[in-house]
């Protein structure tokens, strides 16, 4: 073989190779768009899936068992309040965090955290107590939202 045709075969093997890597990196760049998208979409689905758990509660007549259901389910969620007004007590007790729902809903702070509520679970149960829910009482929800649309609470009130 002569040394023309070890250049052109050494130069057919660099150009094939720099094809190779060029190949390789477009499709990396392509696949990582696609992951990019579908990481994006799941993010969007496993928001819509955490808000279903809310569904039920969104504008709703529930039972007062429904409600002390509601209050245990969720009570323990991190930045999340239940609000549960009854006959006894028409101003309302909150229970796990107390959110912001007295500023118009347009406002920054509307739906945030103001802090440790004081409500028990005890106190719905015991009927000597204000804020006794009665099991076969109908209630009112309303779910509290704050400025991204993260739910933050639930309102519950005795019709």
């Amino acid at each position: 073989m002569s040394n023309a045709q070890k250049a052109l075969v050494m130069a057919a093997g660099t150009f094939l190779a720099i094809a190779l890597i060029t190949l390789a990196v477009v499709l990396f760049v392509s696949a990582q768009d696609s992951t990019k998208a579908a990481q994006s979409n799941f993010s969007n689905l496993q928001t819509e899936l955490s808000q279903t758990a809310f569904t039920v509660y969104d504008n709703t007549t529930l039972s007062g068992s429904q409600v002390v259901n509601a209050l245990r389910k969720f009570t323990d969620q991190d930045q999340f309040g239940i609000q549960i007004t009854t006959g006894k007590n028409p101003a309302g007790q909150w229970y796990g965090k107390i959110i912001n729902i007295g500023v118009p809903l347009e406002s920054v702070t509307y739906g945030s955290v103001d802090g440790e509520a004081s409500g028990t679970l005890t106190q719905v149960m015991d009927e000597t107590n204000i804020n006794y829910v009665n099991p076969n009482g109908k209630f009112r929800s309303q779910l509290v939202m704050d400025r991204s649309n993260v739910i933050r609470g639930i309102v519950f009130h005795q019709l």
